[in-house]
């Protein structure tokens, strides 16, 4: 018995010295990468508990993504942020309450995300708390001059007919099947390679008469100046995403419409001056670009499965998994190609918008990719 007793208390003492032996391996690491990013990468680490945290090893450089943290991180508290920044091996995670952030920061140290075949590869998170972070990368209410979203815009009944109307899974005449996503055209084929129609090729089809009524509701409301005369229509899974990318200047009127159907998404817009804003698109709402929207800010889609958003209450975030998106973008298009469309059209900054734009071509990436991974790319 008292050998017995004896193997226990030494057992005992070994699992306790293990335990201590991890503590200060973690705490060296700590004490290592404290001053890393500190001096390095220039953060204001704080020793006190903030309401946010730094997480190191947790960001876009590591494969790690905001869905990755987020219900690791919820556990403890109300998440109001998750910061990730490009190219860089650590986020952000701000918390409602410094009580909740200092929970998960005794929780969370050390805590190993991802365990890898080679374990120099694995994905252990250490944490630190932070005085400020970074602007916020959620969607917000903000939005580029001269865009409009109007949410229901068409009911339940017209988003199903607009469905069967599409019929991607059929091949037709007016049909393409491009690597990653299903397309159809009326009224004028969007070419990809020229990111224009001919206008002098019409197609058969021309706009749906399902169509009308609501894109005449988009005129009366003042939403546009023209009625479209082309419609392309396209089919994404959760997952594709669409490159930065602005619609050609000389090819389209100002104002294009897209119609988001079967699932909700978000849409990121980017200024030349460096500007991102995220915006979502609920589903079965109506997007209207004109003004700067159409001409300055480049518009795409990260490609992912799903988004991180606020809360409708404006507290904490959720997590919307995308479905199966179909969008119908309508476009008016300039027959006359030496007209100058652009040049009638003045920015929010009262500025005459220019004849063209340095975001005519995708700006992502996927530039070096072939023709119709420039123009949707999926994870």
């Amino acid at each position: 018995m008292a050998s017995v007793l004896l193997s226990q208390s030494q057992h005992s003492q070994d699992e306790t010295l293990k335990s201590r032996n991890k503590q200060n391996k973690i705490v060296k690491k700590i004490n290592k990468l404290k001053i890393l990013l500190t001096v390095r990468e220039n953060l204001s680490l704080s020793d006190e508990a903030t309401r946010i945290l730094v997480v190191k090893n947790g960001g876009l450089a590591n494969n790690v993504n905001q869905e990755d943290l987020l219900p690791l991180f919820q556990q403890y508290g109300e998440v109001q942020e998750i910061i990730m920044l490009p190219r860089k091996q650590y986020s952000f995670v701000s918390y409602s309450l410094e009580r909740d952030a200092e929970q998960a920061f005794k929780k969370l140290n050390g805590f190993l995300l991802r365990q890898c075949k080679d374990p120099t590869q694995n994905v252990v998170l250490y944490l630190f708390f932070v005085k400020e972070a970074p602007p916020s990368a959620l969607a917000s209410s903000e939005m580029p001059g001269g865009l409009h979203i109007i949410e229901n815009f068409v009911s339940e009944e017209m988003e199903l007919s607009l469905l069967q109307l599409a019929n991607l899974e059929e091949q037709t005449e007016n049909l393409g099947m491009m690597k990653h996503r299903q397309v159809k055209h009326f009224g004028y084929e969007f070419k990809y390679d020229i990111n224009d129609v001919d206008v002098n090729d019409p197609l058969p089809l021309g706009i749906p008469d399902v169509c009308h009524n609501f894109l005449h509701k988009a005129l009366d409301l003042g939403l546009v100046r023209y009625f479209p005369d082309q419609l392309t229509v396209n089919q994404y899974k959760a997952g594709q995403g669409i490159p930065p990318h602005v619609d050609t200047v000389e090819a389209f009127e100002d104002g294009i419409m897209s119609l988001s159907l079967g699932s909700q998404v978000v849409m990121d817009f980017r200024h030349p001056d460096g500007r991102h804003l995220k915006v979502i698109l609920p589903r079965r709402s109506l997007l209207v670009m004109t003004s700067d929207s159409r001409y300055v800010w480049s518009h795409g889609i990260t490609p992912r499965k799903s988004d991180i958003v606020s809360n409708p209450n404006g507290q904490g975030l959720t997590l919307l998994n995308r479905g199966t998106r179909t969008s119908f973008t309508f476009r008016k298009v300039i027959r006359e190609r030496g007209k100058n469309n652009a040049e009638s059209v003045v920015s929010d900054s009262g500025e005459t918008l220019p004849h063209s734009s340095p975001h005519n071509s995708p700006h992502s990436d996927c530039e070096a990719l072939e023709l119709e991974e420039k123009h949707v790319h999926k994870v």
